[in-house]
């Protein structure tokens, strides 16, 4: 109702400043036409001033200033996406990415990513980071996302970064915990995971040699448990 009285007033006003309509006075004094005159003006700025910011906020928008809130409704499923990491290897990548979020809101920006490689031992320029941001920065936000961050090492795997890059040394220089991996002498990311994924193979093995090991004990337990009740059923 509030603005459809206000277009009414703005019209109104419109067409008296154009001289289609006269302006009526509410009283012999003038004073109502003279009030009525100062509100039209008030809500004639109002509007001006409502109108300017509105399309201000669509210039920004228009020039990627300003950041649109509307929430992706797509499911980042990183196991079926990057299926050439396997799934602890995503897990390792994740531990590392959730490390230096910092203000744990699923992303890495530019401080925190600053953060980063300082304690890598390969500290950047401020252009420097916002260029590696930049190179997987595929929503255009400014920061890394934890899809964004598994694609510095999908590109580093298929050589398609610059070796002087910072995301480059980034892939380089960024190791598991070897104590956790049990995994010596690696020396890179993922000489360190080629290693674990052997590890885990021979784990998994010896895992299946020790259930095979309990269920033929289990079997000959089996088989002494009967064995002592036959021996009973002759006694008796």
């Amino acid at each position: 109702m509030a603005t459809d009285e206000l277009s009414s007033k703005l019209s109104r006003r419109l067409q008296i400043e154009d001289g289609a309509e006269e302006p009526v006075a509410v009283d012999e004094g003038g004073q109502g036409h003279e009030n009525g005159a100062v509100e039209e003006k008030a809500a004639t700025a109002n509007a001006d001033s409502e109108l300017g910011a509105k399309l201000m906020r669509r210039g920004e928008l228009n020039d990627g200033v300003g950041e649109h809130h509307q929430p992706s409704m797509k499911v980042f499923n990183p196991y079926t996406e990057f299926k050439e990491f396997s799934r602890k290897q995503i897990k390792d990548m994740e531990k590392m990415f959730k490390q230096y979020d910092a203000g744990k809101d699923g992303f890495i920006d530019l401080m925190e990513l600053k953060l980063m490689m300082e304690k890598l031992g390969a500290p950047q320029t401020h252009l420097g980071l916002k260029n590696m941001i930049k190179e997987v920065d595929e929503d255009l936000d400014n920061k890394l996302s934890f899809r964004e961050f598994l694609l510095i090492f999908r590109k580093s795997a298929a050589g398609e970064l610059a070796e002087d890059s910072g995301l480059s040394v980034l892939a380089r220089l960024s190791e598991i915990d070897v104590s956790t991996e049990g995994v010596k002498g690696a020396k890179t990311f993922f000489e360190a995971k080629v290693a674990a994924v052997n590890a885990g193979s021979q784990f998994e093995a010896e895992i299946r040699q020790e259930q095979e090991e309990k269920k033929k004990q289990a079997e000959e337990k089996k088989q002494r448990q009967a064995a002592f009740k036959n021996l009973q059923s002759a006694f008796k």
